[in-house]
């Protein structure tokens, strides 16, 4: 069973985070909530979620792949945590998964791993598209083991992505139908 770490930080955005989780959970992929300090983190819109686990107490060798959800303080709080940057870094010298959304691929940025990379973000997150592939008009932009998306309103097209990229086609058709994604996107 593959399984997924999800970085929550004081302040993430909600949506993005717990979208995440919704999606693997329905597919029965491991999903763990990862707190930095406490059991309890604060959304950035005041909803305070339980974490299954602590950075503190995991072994990443268990995982599969790391998501860094946006929001603001969330995702400054992702990027200015050394812990975060070394399980991070650890991750992409080991070629696993590493999904960040809105503002979290500036910490990505800031972690050295986006450079010559194509990615996406919310608008006005990356420092220096100079050294990078930055690209605007798409809903997720995949690198190798790098997936990126723009903000809230893709988080289930991001979700989707992280459970097609550990391999769960099947589950990924079938969920994007019952979670009538492709009705909506056909409505457009």
């Amino acid at each position: 069973m593959k399984k997924i770490l999800v970085l929550l930080a004081d302040g993430f955005e909600e949506i993005e985070a717990l979208t995440v989780v919704d999606v693997l959970r329905r597919a029965d992929v491991k999903c763990d909530m990862c707190s930095m300090d406490n059991d309890y983190v604060k959304g950035t819109h005041n909803i305070q979620v339980k974490a299954d686990v602590n950075i503190n107490t995991i072994d990443i060798s268990e995982y599969d792949g790391v998501v860094l959800p946006g929001g603001l303080p969330g995702a400054y709080n992702l990027r200015d945590n050394q812990k975060v940057k070394e399980l991070v870094q650890n991750f992409n010298e080991d070629k696993k998964i590493i999904a960040a959304i809105c503002a979290a691929p500036e910490a990505l940025e800031s972690f050295g791993i986006l450079e010559n990379k194509k990615c996406t973000s919310y608008p006005g997150f990356i420092k220096d598209k100079n050294k990078l592939d930055y690209i605007e008009d798409k809903v997720v932009v995949e690198d190798s083991n790098i997936i990126t998306s723009r903000g809230p309103a893709t988080a289930i097209e991001f979700s989707l992505s992280i459970l097609k990229k550990l391999g769960y086609e099947d589950k990924y058709m079938e969920i994007k139908e019952d979670m009538m994604v492709n009705f909506y996107n056909s409505c457009k």
